[in-house]
């Protein structure tokens, strides 16, 4: 442990160095069973994060949704869109920690698109299936994501917003529209966006524009470990810049060299 953190704080690291602390931290953080959620809203570039610890670990990722539809596992990092309308919490109460990607909302809107286009605009975990060889393989057409644009885009700003209050909140059950605490009851509303409509989901209609509302979180946040707030909050532009990239990286290492030391004084 101390060695590692040497190598994480030496003022002057090499790439080689950096590598090597990250590969036994995420080995003493797979040893300690501690599962990670990687959040991000969709398009966010989550990949970034957990393609570079199945790299390191030799260990996969796994997406929510096959949780959800293809059965629990040990796999230790989860890649979740959630409480987004494209996420599901679908790994029940396997998770110890959250680390959130957040990437420029303008790429993160244009990159939604393009993979939406890819999956055919599908709805259902099916559907998207039947279209996963299409990813990445060509851009859309200019004039479809227009169309997306024009009709959708307004409201996805909404919803960026609200997934990152949600997480550095711990939680906290708020209306994606208005952004007002909400109740548990309108909550589980807006989990079901392809059954309401969003008239049928206004806050004032639901709750009451004069409503006092008492602070509730998602009783989901309960089942991990450390809350739905991040340990860390990572930035898809730092990680990618040459300069800051190790930086940023090193804040990923010392998310898990932190976890695996506290659960071994716990345990």
């Amino acid at each position: 442990m101390e060695s590692i953190t040497r190598i994480l704080q030496a003022k002057k690291k090499s790439k080689a160095a950096l590598l090597v602390a990250i590969a036994l931290v995420v080995m003493l953080q797979l040893s300690s069973h501690i599962t990670t959620v990687i959040a991000g809203f969709p398009s966010g570039d989550k990949r970034m994060i957990f393609v570079q610890m199945e790299a390191l670990t030799g260990w996969p990722a796994k997406d929510e949704w096959d949780f959800e539809h293809l059965g629990m596992s040990n796999h230790p990092f989860i890649k979740a869109n959630y409480p987004h309308h494209e996420g599901v919490w679908g790994w029940g109460d396997v998770a110890d920690q959250v680390v959130m990607m957040v990437r420029n909302i303008r790429r993160s809107m244009v990159e939604y698109h393009d993979i939406l286009w890819d999956i055919g605009y599908a709805k259902t975990w099916e559907d998207a299936s039947l279209f996963l060889d299409n990813l990445y393989s060509e851009r859309p057409p200019l004039t479809d994501f227009l169309a997306w644009r024009d009709e959708r885009v307004m409201d996805e700003v909404h919803w960026y917003g609200w997934f990152i209050d949600y997480y550095m909140e711990g939680g906290l059950l708020r209306d994606i529209f208005t952004h007002k605490t909400t109740t548990k009851e309108h909550w589980d509303m807006l989990m079901m966006p392809t059954v309401y409509t969003r008239a049928e989901l206004d806050y004032d209609l639901v709750v009451g524009a004069d409503t006092v509302v008492t602070d509730a979180y998602d009783p989901n946040c309960a089942t991990v470990t450390e809350g739905c707030e991040p340990v860390a909050v990572i930035s898809a532009e730092n990680l990618r810049d040459y300069t800051r990239g190790p930086a940023e990286t090193t804040l990923i290492a010392n998310v898990f060299l932190m976890a695996a030391y506290l659960h071994r004084i716990i345990h």
